[in-house]
């Protein structure tokens, strides 16, 4: 049954009581019995008429299946809309960093598998602060990959075929020393790029996320990161 609003509720109720007050109006100022019936018979033929159109007619029935229809739809875009937003913030999060159970498969040094062992080739450490042999900022060493580990994408911008070779040799994840003012805060960058330097301090906000202090030489890991690096 079609959804009837309050104010069509009203109008039926109205027209069905126009036809008794018409026929008492006409008792008191109706001139003879012949009128009285005329008015009757036009009374009820119209009310009937927008009674039909207004209940009986498909047209109407279809009109208020549609407005039914469409208020369902809108309803359910609005609970999927809550259901996703729900699933994002409750399980669907990205891990923050340093977080040891963050999936083991991340790019740019970000993996939490352990290194060990250590490839002799790999020469710098976590902890050690370097300085970038091109643009000249400073840093920390906050992660390292045997070889570039990014999407494939990634290396083809990165490396055109002249430098293919750099692939295949060790990559540092670098946490930029915020005196720079380089405009970026970490930066993932092939070995033969940084130097070594020693009796410089760092500062980038997420510093105390991965190192509990620095001993003149190089920073002292926090104890997650030390059993991702264990012999550096």
């Amino acid at each position: 049954m079609p959804h009837i609003s309050a104010a069509a509720a009203l109008q039926i109720c109205a027209l069905l009581s126009a036809f008794p007050a018409q026929y008492f109006i006409s008792q008191w100022y109706g001139t003879d019995s012949a009128q009285r019936i005329l008015l009757t018979e036009r009374l009820v033929i119209t009310s009937w008429s927008s009674f039909t159109k207004s209940c009986l007619s498909l047209d109407a029935w279809a009109d208020c299946l549609k407005l039914w229809l469409s208020k369902t739809r809108t309803c359910l875009n609005v609970g999927l809309l809550i259901l996703h937003f729900r699933n994002w913030y409750y399980g669907e999060k990205k891990p923050k960093i340093g977080d040891i159970e963050a999936e083991t498969h991340s790019y740019f040094a970000e993996s939490t598998h352990v290194r060990s062992p250590k490839p002799e080739y790999v020469q710098f450490s976590v902890g050690q602060v370097i300085v970038h042999k091109r643009f000249g900022y400073s840093g920390v060493i906050i992660g390292w990959d045997a070889k570039a580990n990014t999407p494939e994408e990634w290396l083809q911008h990165k490396y055109p075929p002249p430098k293919q070779d750099l692939r295949e040799t060790p990559h540092y994840r670098i946490l930029i020393n915020k005196a720079n003012g380089f405009g970026k805060s970490t930066a993932y960058i092939p070995e033969e790029e940084i130097t070594i330097i020693m009796g410089l301090e760092v500062h980038h906000p997420d510093i105390k996320t991965y190192f509990s202090g620095y001993d003149g030489t190089k920073y002292v890991m926090q104890p997650w990161l030390k059993k991702i690096y264990p012999h550096d």
